[in-house]
């Protein structure tokens, strides 16, 4: 009996996979979880209770985590992204998280779930896997633009800086780096619009719907 029909969207910061993930999830009528909020929040919560970089405080954070908590607005600012980065290179956090994102994946019928490491640790099973990307320069201005638009103040070379900092950090970490599958497809999106990379993507998933129909 075949699983559900799951799709790993994985790639960095401001690529553009948050929003071809959501774009999936309606094409198919799919739940979507964007697993970053997930570290975001223990982030956020660590910080509140003392200290991000202390493994204790993160692992007990993201012990206590429950769903409910991902709707805060504050997960989406450039601080919870930082504090995301950091919080994520704890073995501990991505082992209590775990159990959470694969019973996400598990739904009957399947689900879309966005994040680094979907495709390599969380579904490595899924039938449908891209690893989308776009150049740094392209996802500074990128995440730039949005940050303005909910209200930051922060220039542009901050922003390149954060984007580099976090590549660094999600790509050197011991516990699951970031990385794309080995049998992810690769979505550049540097050069294209939401719209054509949303196509690009939906005509990458119904390739691999047909393979796992037909498997």
């Amino acid at each position: 009996m075949k699983g559900p029909f799951v799709i790993a969207v994985d790639g960095p910061a401001a690529s553009g996979k948050g929003t071809i993930a959501k774009r999936l999830g309606e094409t198919y009528e799919l739940p979507v979880l964007d697993t970053g909020l997930l570290y975001r929040a223990v982030g956020v919560l660590a910080q509140k209770a003392g200290d991000i970089d202390d493994p204790a405080a993160c692992k007990a954070a993201a012990a206590t985590l429950t769903a409910d908590q991902l709707a805060d607005p504050a997960l989406r600012t450039r601080e919870a992204g930082e504090l995301a980065s950091r919080a994520a290179v704890h073995p501990h956090v991505r082992e209590a998280l775990l159990a959470f994102q694969q019973t996400f994946a598990g739904q009957e019928g399947g689900a879309v779930l966005d994040g680094r490491d979907i495709g390599t640790v969380i579904c490595p099973d899924a039938p449908a896997k891209l690893y989308v990307t776009a150049r740094p320069e392209v996802r500074a201005e990128r995440r730039w633009k949005q940050l303005r638009a909910q209200g930051e103040a922060v220039s542009l070379d901050e922003v390149r800086a954060d984007i580099r900092r976090r590549d660094a950090r999600d790509g050197r970490r011991d516990a699951a780096p970031m990385r794309p599958a080995n049998d992810a497809t690769l979505l550049d999106t540097s050069e294209m619009t939401i719209e054509q990379a949303a196509d690009a993507a939906r005509r990458i998933v119904e390739a691999a719907r047909a393979r796992w129909e037909t498997s």
